[in-house]
């Protein structure tokens, strides 16, 4: 019998961070799980709703979170190898794709509030409006957190071995960029 060690590694960032994203993961899934019932009770009305919405302005805020997480990643393996300052950096560029988010989102809420569409329209925009903007709450901690976590880099705060804090605001980010992944296509995309 051949007996190899099995080495575990631990989850990156910290437990208590690990929770709080397990309890936004839930309440996402409650919103998700909600908006999905409704839309099966009330197909016609959702898809006219959905018929309303700029997919461009969806796609455009998926690639551009999805480029944030990928230079959030960048960030971590620069500060890995010992490059806080090139680590600050990548953060910023982060920062500045979530804001691509953030504005396109802001536009998207006006064009749909200048035709008349808004919380109390009707059941999809409710979804919509209380989904995404949840959401957008979300990119907007997140950023926040980033820029936190940018100012400690450029402070050198996350040398090697010390590096939790940066981590939890890493694997933050990603649950934002995560969530978006599964709404972009439950909003714009599946009919």
């Amino acid at each position: 019998m051949y007996n190899q060690a099995i080495t575990v590694k631990p989850l990156p960032g910290d437990l208590a961070m690990w929770i709080f994203i397990a309890a936004e993961l839930t309440v996402f899934a409650l919103l998700f799980l909600l908006f999905s019932l409704i839309r099966l009770t009330h197909t016609d009305l959702f898809l006219e709703g959905q018929q309303s919405l700029h997919s461009e302005a969806g796609l455009i805020n998926t690639l551009a979170l999805i480029t944030a997480s990928w230079f959030a990643v960048k960030s971590v393996e620069s500060n890995r190898q010992n490059q806080p300052t090139r680590a600050a950096c990548w953060l910023i560029a982060a920062i500045l794709a979530a804001s691509v988010y953030v504005v396109v989102k802001l536009w998207e809420y006006n064009q749909l509030i200048t035709v008349g569409f808004d919380l109390d329209s009707n059941a999809f925009y409710t979804g919509y409006f209380l989904l995404t903007g949840f959401h957008l709450l979300h990119v907007l901690l997140g950023m926040i957190i980033l820029l936190f976590i940018t100012g400690r880099l450029f402070k050198k705060a996350y040398p090697p071995g010390e590096t939790t804090g940066l981590e939890s605001g890493i694997c933050y980010w990603h649950m934002v960029d995560l969530v978006w992944v599964l709404l972009f296509p439950l909003i714009y995309v599946i009919r």
